[in-house]
């Protein structure tokens, strides 16, 4: 059998890296809670199918197309920056997702790590820094720009060939981008069910484990 050497990795945050995917429910919970428990449970149903994508076009979306009530540019920022400051200190103080941080540490320095989020960029570099978990990524990139956007501007700057690199994530909008962009994918299981045959881990307890089964080398 021939093993590819795996060349970089790439990660989504929540849920992924830090256990805040709960965090984020619950303050579209709270955003919308004024609205009634049917648009709650409208939202949620949305927020958890589209895990993954920007607040911003979930906030958007839901005032379009579940209240009839588009938002102004203005409005949509307002909205964004209430939604901010429901989750920011508690994403800070979250804990870890199990293995996380030590699988991080174990491959610190060894390869590059990237992490791609739907959070705001400014806000996840934000929470990075202040979590003190800069030292384990190359880069840290968020939206507005899409992840398969920020996954090709990497593979160009880095040199890096998709089919060596992985993408692990908890979201189908992760699943889809490692996917458009030729890249293999690990599931940390959330709120979705992965298509069959995808590989998808409770936490990051055996996700070297798992990286070895795709067939790269244990050499990284």
């Amino acid at each position: 059998m021939t093993f590819l050497k795996l060349s970089a990795l790439f990660f989504d945050f929540d849920g992924v890296l830090v256990d805040s995917a709960y965090i984020k429910k619950a303050a579209f919970k709270e955003l919308f809670r004024s609205y009634g428990k049917t648009v709650v449970s409208q939202v949620i149903d949305y927020h958890c199918l589209h895990g993954g994508i920007s607040r911003v076009d979930k906030i958007s979306y839901v005032h379009e197309f579940i209240l009839g009530k588009p938002l102004s540019k203005a409005e949509l920022q307002h909205w964004g920056q209430k939604y901010s400051q429901l989750v920011v200190e508690k994403v800070v103080a979250a804990e870890w997702i199990c293995g996380a941080q030590e699988f991080l540490e174990e491959m610190n320095n060894q390869l590059p790590i990237f992490v791609i989020s739907g959070t705001p960029e400014n806000e996840l570099r934000e929470v990075v820094r202040r979590r003190e978990m800069e030292g384990y990524f190359r880069e840290i990139l968020g939206s507005p720009i899409r992840k398969p956007t920020h996954i090709n501007n990497l593979l160009t700057a880095y040199n890096l060939t998709p089919e060596n690199c992985v993408f692990v994530g908890d979201a189908l909008t992760d699943y889809y981008a490692a996917q458009e962009t030729g890249m293999s994918f690990v599931g940390i299981q959330g709120d979705i069910e992965f298509p069959e045959a995808t590989i998808v881990l409770p936490d990051c307890r055996e996700l070297k484990k798992k990286i070895l089964e795709l067939g790269f080398s244990c050499r990284f």
